[in-house]
């Protein structure tokens, strides 16, 4: 994760979790003056409107008063979707035998992007298998995961 994003995650986690959702993760997309700052909030009964409604202004109170971000940006509060995005080990060890999509911000193999099924993980390490082959991705390398989404 980046160093921005961590810093937000830290700063605006209590506030998402006061209002009684789970902060997933947090997203900064660099455009210039049309940069974008998505926050991901989950619930076991599901997100609607109005919960991101609550958590949008909740947030924007703590972002205008830490100013952790120096340029202009759009605030989005999402619920993660059909393909929801995977931040930490811990979400990826909630979808074992699930196909995800997963870049990597460094090469493995000569590749970044991954498509497979998760067989494990654990101690940081990602097993996917991909087309009857086994890979072990580094939990840290993974710019960007996703689950990838099934309607059997």
């Amino acid at each position: 994760m980046a160093k921005l994003e961590q810093t937000l995650t830290e700063m605006l986690t209590p506030a998402v979790e006061a209002l009684g959702f789970e902060l997933l993760g947090i997203e900064f997309v660099r455009a210039g003056k049309h940069s974008t700052l998505r926050v991901y909030i989950d619930h076991p009964d599901g997100i609607n409107v109005d919960h991101c409604a609550d958590v949008s202004h909740q947030i924007s109170a703590v972002l205008d008063v830490e100013d952790p971000i120096s340029t202009e940006y759009n605030l989005e509060v999402s619920s993660p979707g059909m393909d929801r995005p995977l931040f930490k080990e811990a979400h990826y060890a909630q979808v074992i035998g699930e196909v995800v999509s997963v870049r990597l911000r460094m090469p493995m193999d000569n590749r970044r992007n991954f498509k497979g099924k998760v067989t494990s993980c654990e101690n940081g390490t990602l097993s996917l298998e991909v087309d009857g082959e086994a890979f072990q991705l580094a939990i840290a390398n993974i710019e960007k995961g996703n689950l990838v989404p099934s309607f059997d």
